[in-house]
């Protein structure tokens, strides 16, 4: 037994230790299997302990990773989608009032030509028999200082001298383009030709060119200014 135990002790000072077993016997280890051991623990603390890090939240209580994938989430969901959405319905909304302005300034264009082409034709013709009355109605077509201008000239010069010298006119159109308009203002040129008749002369005929302006209201075309050009 003494002997048992010198090897025993003479093992340990050699570099080895002892360990004792669940059933009560003692396992000698030696140095390197120790050694292996106390590195193997070593290694599944530190892997404990940086798993254990790695769950551990940032000051603000969130996963770093997780935190940064929710910002740009809310970002994209409160702040880039909403402004997108806006700006697809201005847009919309401005195509729709272009298109809309350009249809109206369209028919702007067609009932100012036709409404200039008429009313020339009624402020430049009469028969002496019916002029009171044809200009009188011509000036139901005018409006503003020109209104003025046309019934100071028709009752002072042009009604009395038709009836006193027996003078018809016929005026048309040939031609007529609009220029400008807009949904209540527009200025279109004619090419207007009238024939004049004197008593028993002999029609004389006159070509010219005019600019007439209009103005919509009560939603009627009246001309407002009538320019030779």
């Amino acid at each position: 037994m003494s002997r048992v135990k010198s090897r025993r002790a003479g093992s340990l000072k050699g570099g080895d230790s002892e360990a004792e077993t669940p059933d009560g016997s003692v396992q000698t280890l030696t140095v390197a299997e120790e050694t292996v051991a106390e590195e193997t623990v070593a290694d599944e603390t530190n892997t404990t302990d940086a798993a254990i890090d790695a769950d551990k939240p940032d000051h603000d209580g969130r996963p770093p990773r997780a935190w940064r994938r929710i910002s740009w989430s809310r970002a994209i969901a409160y702040g880039v989608l909403p402004g997108l959405a806006l700006l697809l319905a201005l847009a919309v909304g401005y195509l729709k009032f272009q298109d809309a302005s350009l249809r109206d300034d369209a028919v702007a264009r067609v009932e100012s030509v036709h409404a200039a082409t008429d009313g020339t034709v009624a402020l430049l013709s009469y028969r002496p028999e019916t002029v009171q009355t044809d200009l009188d109605a011509a000036r139901g077509r005018l409006t503003g200082t020109f209104l003025q201008a046309y019934t100071s000239l028709t009752h002072d010069v042009v009604i009395p001298g038709a009836k006193q010298k027996q003078i018809s006119a016929v005026a048309t159109v040939p031609a007529a383009t609009s220029t400008s308009a807009t949904a209540d203002h527009a200025v279109v040129l004619l090419f207007v030709n009238q024939t004049v008749v004197v008593g028993q002369d002999a029609p004389a005929s006159t070509a010219s060119s005019v600019r007439v302006t209009l103005d919509k209201i009560g939603g009627r075309w009246l001309i407002s200014g009538f320019d030779p050009v």
